[in-house]
Formats: structure tokens, sequence, C-alpha cells
């Protein structure tokens, strides 16, 4: 396969807990099965293959779509990019030295369109939405995927519904509106928000964007696990951080790395799936923690992470599966270290992060001092976004 085709392998959706097959060129969400309801996910008919040569790589634009025969494309579709993906792995020496480590890198999606690592799943969320005829996409969001999606509805000259906690930071709710989308501020958290949507999205024909409850938003998050490979030298780290909201680009990232390994790009290896949580919303972390197979909603949630601050994740099942197959664990941080972090990464390494990219490090501390780590691994931290809408 030539990297530089246009020929997507898409082949069928199927349900990632029950194995339902869908159509991937009608509208489709979750998994209709009235006793699964799980997420979908986008399967391309894979072959092993010899991985892209670098001067192969070199002639493609360095972005999320760099890989379009791994992503859900016809060949009439109309890409709606803002340039997302592309970001550098930084190699975090005055980091490592600090915690004694031999390797530390930060994947930094901070520079992404609209600030963070959101871009990437709505570039093909909203693509996908505009070829199957909607005109108005809507979600529920704790900060980031709001601006994101209002963004990439604006290039796509879709309407936009956004609703939102009223107690979110005031920058993400302006930055909703400085892209034109309606904004709906609601008392609650983000599944209150996402009970809105459902309620209203029928009657108002909104094309649902939630967080895995359309099935190509973590199509475009996996585009992260991708660019790990790519810039490791076709290698994957010991170790991968990742803070967990909703948990898209954890599911994401395995799911590049299993399409991988299928061309032949990558061998059987995988990092250990660390997922971080603010102490105040941590249902990954007690689901882990009880051996649960499922995780129980956290009543009154709170933390400053605006990501982090949701209740119980529609993916669950699929986010503590991949946890356990890597070998991986789930850890929680008070607000302090997710603060300490945040300092750490901006005055040692020049990164002004997201508390969320702050989480991560923080997580990273406490697995080190609980033995969960060796000073000689290779470990990747996940900043998703920028710390400048916290301001």
């Amino acid at each position: 396969m030539c990297p530089t085709s246009n020929t997507s392998l898409l082949e069928i959706l199927t349900c990632t807990v029950c194995g339902e097959p869908y159509d991937p060129q009608s509208v489709q969400t979750i998994c209709q099965k009235p006793d699964c309801a799980g997420p979908l996910a986008a399967r391309y008919a894979l072959e092993p293959r010899p991985r892209p040569s670098a001067a192969e790589l070199s002639k493609l634009p360095v972005n999320a779509w760099r890989f379009k025969q791994l992503m859900p494309l016809t060949p009439k579709t109309n890409i709606i990019t803002l340039g997302e993906g592309g970001t550098p792995l930084l190699q975090a020496n005055r980091l490592a030295a600090k915690a004694g480590l031999a390797s530390i890198w930060i994947k930094d999606e901070s520079g992404n369109p609209t600030g963070s690592f959101k871009a990437r799943g709505m570039t093909t969320a909203v693509t996908r939405a505009l070829e199957l005829g909607a005109e108005t996409i809507a979600l529920p969001t704790a900060g980031n995927a709001g601006g994101a999606a209002a963004a990439y509805a604006a290039r796509a000259g879709l309407g936009c519904v956004v609703v939102m906690p009223q107690d979110t930071p005031t920058m993400f709710k302006r930055e909703v509106r400085a892209f034109g989308a309606t904004l709906i501020e609601h008392d609650g958290l983000i599944d209150d928000c996402g009970k809105i949507v459902a309620r209203q999205k029928e009657e108002k024909q909104w094309f649902d964007v939630s967080t895995l409850k359309e099935p190509y938003r973590v199509e475009g998050k996996k585009t992260m696990g991708f660019e790990m490979a790519e810039q490791l030298g076709w290698k994957l780290p010991d170790v991968v951080i990742y803070p967990t909201g909703g948990g898209t680009g954890l599911v994401g990232m395995w799911k590049a790395w299993a399409e991988m390994e299928a061309l032949g790009w990558i061998g059987p290896e995988r990092p250990r799936m660390i997922a971080v949580q603010p102490q105040g919303c941590a249902p990954v972390v007690r689901a882990i923690e009880q051996n649960a197979d499922r995780c129980e909603k956290v009543d009154n949630a709170t933390t400053h992470a605006s990501g982090l601050r949701v209740p119980c994740p529609f993916a669950d099942r699929w986010i503590l599966s991949v946890i356990r197959k890597s070998n991986g664990t789930a850890v929680a941080v008070t607000e302090d270290e997710i603060r300490a972090g945040v300092s750490d990464l901006a005055t040692l390494e020049g990164i002004f992060a997201a508390p969320e990219g702050g989480a991560v490090w923080a997580g990273a501390r406490r697995l080190l001092e609980a033995g969960l780590m060796q000073p000689s691994e290779t470990i990747v931290l996940i900043n998703t976004g920028s710390g400048y809408k916290y301001v």
C-alpha cells in the first residue's frame, strides 16, 4: 500500500462489545441491539504489507490525514481539515532528570487547531457528518471538544449546537460562540448535558457527535498512535500515560497499533496503558481497583481539569479492556498534584500544559513511587491541550 494513495481500506463498522456489523455508508450511532448499545468501530480490509519508506512519507503533509487508507474515506470524500495532527513528540530531558528516569517523551497536542487533541476527532467526525448529509451537529462537552466541533462545523458550513456545564471555564464558552455555534449552558455535569442532546436530537435533526456515540471521532484520535510509532522509529514505548475522561484517545491509539501490526509496520509489542484521573472523578480507577467490568457513575464529580470531569465514560468496557490487555493500570491524583504537574511541565520543559497534561505527569510520579514503572523504561506522556484556555 502506497501511503500517497487516496483509496481507503474502510470495509465495515462493528460493535466493540458484541461484534454486530453495520454499514459505514449509512448514518450509524451505537449498536442497535437492545441488550448491547456498545460503541461502533471502523474496520479496514487489512493484510500484511511492508511499511512505507521514509522517502514515501516525506512526500506527504505531516498531519492527521497522513495515512488516508486507514481513515474513514470514500473516493468522493471532501475532507474537512484545519491542519490538525503532526504534533511534536518532545524528549523531556529535564523532567526525566528530576524523576531519575532514562527516557521521557511528551506528545504535545497543544499546537492543534483550537488548542487541543479534540481537533483530531472532529476532523473525521465532521467530515463524515457532512458526507452523510448532516446539516447540524450537536454534542455535550466539558470544554475543548465544544470549541473543536464549532470550528470544524464552521469550516464545513454546518450548524453546531454545544451543550456545556455552566461552570466550564469562560474561555471555552467564548470560543464556541466565536465560531458561530449555539451554546446551551446547563446546571449539571457532562452526562446531564448529554441527556439534553439525546432528548432533542431526533426532533431537531441534530447529528450527534458525542464521545463514542458515533464511530468516527475515534478514527481521528487514533492518529496519535500512528504518529507516535513513526516518531519513535517504528517502535512503541514501554509505557503510555493518558489523561482519561471519555477515553477516546486511549482506545484509539490501541486500535491504531493493531491496524499497523496487521499491515506489517510494527510488531506485536505494546505499551502498558496507564489511565490518569483526578481523585474527585475517577470511575476508571475505581473499576480497575475493584476488578469490575463496568464503571460506576461518580456522584458530585469535581476537578478543575474540566476535560476529566466525566462521571462515567460511555465506552467504559472498551477502556477497561485495553488497560487490562496491556497489563496497564489506572491512577488517581489530587488537584494540588495536577497544579504541580502543570508547573513542572512549564518550568522544566517550556510546555504550558492543560490541567489534563499536568495530571499525566502527576500520575507518572505516583507510579514511580509505587514501583510500577522502571527508571530504564521509555515513557510517553500525552499532553492533550493548551493551558492558555484556563488562565
